[in-house]
């Protein structure tokens, strides 16, 4: 199998790479994180004019007609220099429901306002009592008129503080934890009913606690009554991306690590010459490629039609990327000693977005108590 990139994938990542180089040092990151949207205007139009807010439309719609190799590219830049703008909410996960829920004249509304970077999206999902089960549902939609009004509460909302549109499941009938009956709305952010409350994550980001009372949905994507696939399909696309994220964050702080072992010193010798400290390096080095290699399989599955061969395996990439992730991150901070968990050194901000990244749309256990449930990654 060749996984060589063309030479349109080189060149979003050369492009990307310089761009991030440029623009998003450790010190320029910290005086993002602490600003009131908790990122950068100029860099997401910088994004824009490379085109990667329209990656996943189809060119006809504006966009650029990428798949999950030329995602993959992204998100592992992106990873790499901790970037804190909402690309997985509003391109990975947005765009998603756009690609795969939404009607023509819905895309043609939407897609293109995204593109030139003038709209943003955040999925609205998790509720208080729901954890990691896209099923478990309480928020509720019901019919009005010709449209959808909703009542509820959505929880830790990725960028939802700053997002135009919050894209929020909610059940049309049934109880909660039932598969049937849950629909997948847009829903304006400002409009009346939508209530929200935006912090600061601990890993850098943003996120917002949204209240709907009586909120107006905008728009309804697919089918109201059995909207779950449609928000499964989006989450495996969204591990996919989260896996290369992984990696290109992974990779800063193996390096970081290794440059710090090469300049302290103990006993008048450079600390990476002591063979335990070599070894530990060494298993730092094994768990990136082990997740680089998943990372790969993500993006060649991703597109997988069959739902249940699609879900195994990206079962097998969270647990996967989710161990390494934690094994590389804490080596790397012990390794480090005490300046691995200060405020003004990298590595331990990397450690927190990995752990991030394992936490996401379920960690490693309840992937592996999946995957386990499925039969294993080939079902017999």
């Amino acid at each position: 199998m060749d996984f060589e990139l063309s030479d349109e994938q080189r060149m979003i990542q050369d492009s990307l790479r310089r761009l991030l180089a440029d623009r998003y040092g450790f010190e320029q990151r910290r005086a993002l994180a602490g600003t009131a949207p908790g990122w950068s205007r100029e860099v997401w139009a910088a994004y824009a004019e490379l085109g990667l807010l329209g990656l996943p439309f189809a060119e006809e719609e504006g966009g650029f007609g990428g798949g999950p190799v030329e995602t993959l590219i992204v998100m592992e830049a992106l990873g790499g220099a901790l970037a804190l703008e909402p690309y997985l909410s509003t391109v990975v996960v947005g765009g998603g429901f756009l690609r795969h829920g939404a009607d023509a004249a819905q895309r043609a509304e939407l897609a293109p306002r995204i593109t030139e970077g003038a709209l943003l999206l955040a999925f609205a999902q998790v509720e208080p009592q729901s954890r990691y089960d896209l099923a478990d549902v309480e928020t509720r939609a019901r019919r009005d008129g010709d449209g959808w009004v909703l009542e509820g509460r959505k929880g830790v909302v990725l960028h939802g503080d700053t997002a135009d549109m919050l894209i929020v499941t909610a059940r049309t009938a049934g109880a909660s934890r039932e598969r049937r009956g849950v629909g997948v709305f847009l829903v304006a952010a400002g409009a009346p009913g939508v209530t929200r409350h935006g912090c600061a994550t601990f890993d850098g980001g943003r996120a917002a606690d949204v209240t709907f009372a009586g909120a107006r949905a905008h728009a309804v994507l697919g089918d109201p009554e059995d909207g779950l696939p449609l928000a499964e399909r989006v989450v495996d696309e969204a591990v996919a991306a989260l896996a290369a994220e992984a990696v290109g964050a992974m990779d800063a702080a193996q390096r970081l690590t290794i440059d710090y072992l090469r300049t302290r010193k103990q006993f008048g010798v450079p600390i990476g010459s002591f063979q335990v400290i070599q070894h530990r390096a060494a298993d730092m080095m094994v768990h990136l490629e082990q997740t680089r290699s998943m990372a790969m399989y993500a993006a060649m599955m991703a597109d997988e039609e069959d739902p249940g061969e699609r879900r195994r395996a990206m079962h097998a990439v969270k647990v996967q990327v989710g161990r390494a992730a934690r094994r590389l991150g804490q080596e790397a901070v012990q390794l480090h000693g005490g300046i691995g968990v200060t405020m003004e050194y990298a590595v331990g901000h990397y450690f927190a977005r990995l752990t991030a990244i394992d936490t996401m749309f379920g960690d490693a256990d309840r992937h592996l108590r999946l995957l386990s449930d499925a039969g294993g990654l080939i079902a017999a």
